[in-house]
Formats: C-alpha cells, sequence, structure tokens
C-alpha cells in the first residue's frame, strides 16, 4: 500500500531536533532504535529516545518503563504525539508490521532511514485504521523560541 500524499499539513522539525533523530538513528546501528517527540504549542519539540528492547534489524519494541514515563509526560503537558524508529537498510515507509501495530491514530509516525547513508532521510505518516498517509516533513532553518 502506497502512501495518499497531500492530505495532511507538513509536520515541521527544526535542525536541531532533526540532527539528534538522525544520531540516535546512527548510535546503535545496525540496529533499529525508537522513541518519541513531544511538539509543544510553539512547535518546539521534547526528544525521548526509548531503548529497542528487542535489539533487532527490523523489528523494535519500545521499552515499557520509558514509554509509560513518556506518554505521561506528553499527555500531561498536551502535546502532539510522535513516534519514530528507524529502518535501517529499507526505505522509509511503514512496513506492514508498522501498519498492524500503529495503535495511536492522532499521532505522526516517523521513520528515519538509513538506506541512503549520506543523507539518511526523515518521512513522516499518519496510520489510521490500516490506511497510511504522508505528511511532508518540513525542516526549519531555526528552532522555535
Amino acid at each position: 500500500m502506497e502512501a495518499v500524499t497531500g492530505q495532511e499539513r507538513p509536520f515541521e522539525l527544526d535542525r536541531a531536533t532533526w540532527q539528534k533523530l538522525v544520531e540516535h538513528a546512527w548510535s546503535d546501528f545496525p540496529y533499529e532504535v525508537c522513541g518519541l517527540l513531544g511538539t509543544q504549542p510553539d512547535g518546539s519539540h521534547r526528544h525521548y529516545p526509548i531503548d529497542n528492547t528487542e535489539r533487532s534489524v527490523t523489528t523494535y519494541t519500545m521499552d515499557g518503563k520509558q514509554l509509560l514515563k513518556a506518554m505521561r509526560e506528553i499527555e500531561d503537558e498536551g502535546w502532539e504525539l510522535a513516534i519514530y524508529h528507524t529502518h535501517t537498510h529499507t526505505r522509509a515507509y511503514p512496513s506492514a508490521t508498522d501498519i498492524r501495530l500503529a495503535a495511536y491514530p492522532e499521532a505522526t509516525y516517523l521513520i528515519v532511514t538509513l538506506e541512503d547513508r549520506d543523507p539518511p532521510d526523515i518521512r513522516a505518516f499518519r496510520i489510521v485504521d490500516g490506511r497510511v498517509t504522508e505528511r511532508p516533513v518540513l525542516l526549519r532553518d531555526q528552532q522555535v523560541a
């Protein structure tokens, strides 16, 4: 299933957050890494790297305690939720497993791919009832103050 494009507003990332996601992607290569972003009302992001308990090249499971702590903070603050993970050897598009396990229809799902090592790519998606809709990623030069 290919993504439907042009129906979602862009997902904005500042360069510092983009760099944190890419650095985290490389931190345990060739294994997948994962985590959350909380988007604050001013557009800035809070980054929550979370351990992949599977330490696998093809799948991820977020550490339950770390995930619960991050989710509570994001929900308590009322921030927009983004869930990210890496594809270390394939393109940045949700796999059948990613689609099947997408449990948060309000979330944006980010995939950081290291398939093309230079430069890595980040793509954003909504996954609702098995339907994938791509959100364009808009990279800002400055972090929002």
